[in-house]
């Protein structure tokens, strides 16, 4: 197969990101009942993040179910988590990201508020990095060491919006327990919504670790963005205008947005499933 070479329009890329956050989210009995949905759908992971205890959550949190597999790491190996994470990776990569995680939609709509911008530069290009630390440390370390979801529990800003705040304003008795914890992720939720006005899906690209997960398989995974090395004159335009901190097309930092494809002067960008040799269309943009 050569390639799906039709282009996706930004407006269709929208509508995904609109349909993906529904369908995680169909539960509707929940939102009006205050209850977590707890049938057979919840053993299945959706691709991006989307809390588990959503009232509308109809599907897992890949990020949950990893951290709840290693807290019983010790009885049995995670096998059948760490294989639907590693799967989604090399079929989609961060394109996951740009179309099908809840989370990110929100993020691309706050920073559509009015407000100064915060470009990608040299300090965001070291901060990309962080991403990786809450990896290591709130979603692996932590659950190992004090068999406790870190990310969830100390961070997580998709769990206090989507679950925290609906199921404490539904349920007296949560309300009643609500200490110095809830109020720190109201805390980093409110922080989180504040960086991504100002600031392009700050959370995905600095603090996000499903994000830093597939980033790791990007640059392999089987469909995303791909550039024809035959047309391409290197005028790193994909990279100055991608508002993510990507220093090649399809690197670890790309979510398959499509921007680049409408800059491209050569037309030689185009989503894919052929396997991208980075080594062959670096580009030298500034970050």
């Amino acid at each position: 197969m050569d390639g799906l070479k039709k282009k996706f329009h930004m407006s269709g890329r929208r509508y995904t990101q609109l349909i993906t956050a529904v369908l995680y989210n169909c539960n509707i009995l929940g939102f009006a009942k205050g209850r977590i949905y707890k049938g057979n759908l919840k053993g299945i992971c959706a691709p991006g993040l989307n809390c588990y205890s959503c009232p509308g959550a109809v599907t897992a949190c890949p990020l949950g179910s990893l951290q709840s597999a290693l807290v019983s790491a010790k009885y049995k190996f995670p096998y059948y988590i760490l294989g639907t994470i590693i799967l989604m990776g090399l079929l989609l990569g961060r394109f996951i990201c740009g179309f099908l995680c809840p989370f990110g939609f929100l993020e691309e709509l706050l920073y559509k508020i009015p407000s100064p911008k915060l470009k990608k530069n040299r300090l965001t290009g070291i901060l990309i990095y962080f991403k990786y630390f809450i990896l290591v440390f709130f979603v692996i370390i932590i659950p190992l060491v004090s068999f406790s979801p870190g990310f969830c529990k100390y961070i997580c800003p998709a769990g206090t919006l989507e679950a925290g705040i609906p199921l404490t304003l539904y349920q007296e008795p949560l309300r009643m327990l609500i200490g110095r914890l809830f109020y720190w992720k109201v805390f980093v939720l409110t922080a989180v919504i504040a960086g991504c006005i100002f600031c392009y899906r700050a959370f995905c690209r600095f603090l996000c670790p499903l994000g830093a997960i597939y980033a790791l398989f990007n640059p392999i995974s089987f469909f995303g963005i791909r550039v024809d090395k035959e047309k391409c004159i290197h005028c790193n335009a994909c990279i100055k205008t991608c508002l993510m901190d990507t220093k090649k097309v399809c690197d670890g930092e790309c979510i398959h947005c499509g921007k680049c494809i409408k800059s491209c002067p050569v037309d030689a960008i185009y989503y894919g499933t052929d396997r991208v040799k980075l080594k062959d269309y670096k580009t030298h943009g500034d970050n």
